[in-house]
């Protein structure tokens, strides 16, 4: 059974992504994680209603978000965290792009001005087959989303 390609173009998976960092593919991710906002809100208590408080806006958070891949050949995460370790922060703006399965870019995530926090390199055992994972987490100054017409 095939699917027709009009049918394809609608089609979007989890796993049809890509990361860009300051314009330019920044390699095969297998995961990416904290692409979340949240408006945190106080509650304020009117006199005289007891049923309900008002609620205040606070201010608006994001948390990190955080980019999984196997390792590769390339020192490019580590350098950039090295960085930022040794106080050389270099902050990029970036997308996550997820594609149908055409490979049409359906939606983007873009975050501004970030800069890694943390790398993890991978966990090891003889013993194990899971791939050999790195992750970096970047603090950033904001997340949009922008959906493709």
């Amino acid at each position: 059974m095939s699917t027709h390609p009009s049918k394809l173009r609608n089609i979007s998976g989890a796993f049809r992504f890509k990361v860009e960092l300051d314009g330019l593919e920044a390699g095969g991710f297998s995961e990416v994680t904290g692409m979340k906002s949240e408006i945190e809100v106080k509650p304020l208590w009117e006199g005289g209603v007891n049923t309900h408080p008002h609620y205040m806006v606070q201010h608006s958070k994001t948390p990190n978000i955080v980019l999984k891949r196997g390792i590769a050949s390339s020192s490019d995460l580590w350098d950039w965290y090295n960085s930022a370790a040794q106080g050389k922060i270099k902050r990029k703006n970036g997308s996550i792009i997820l594609n149908n399965a055409l490979g049409d870019e359906v939606c983007r995530w873009e975050f501004t001005r970030a800069f890694p926090v943390k790398w993890n390199g991978p966990d090891l055992n003889a013993t194990s087959v899971n791939v050999a994972v790195e992750s970096i987490e970047l603090v950033h100054e904001g997340l949009k989303t922008i959906f493709k017409k």
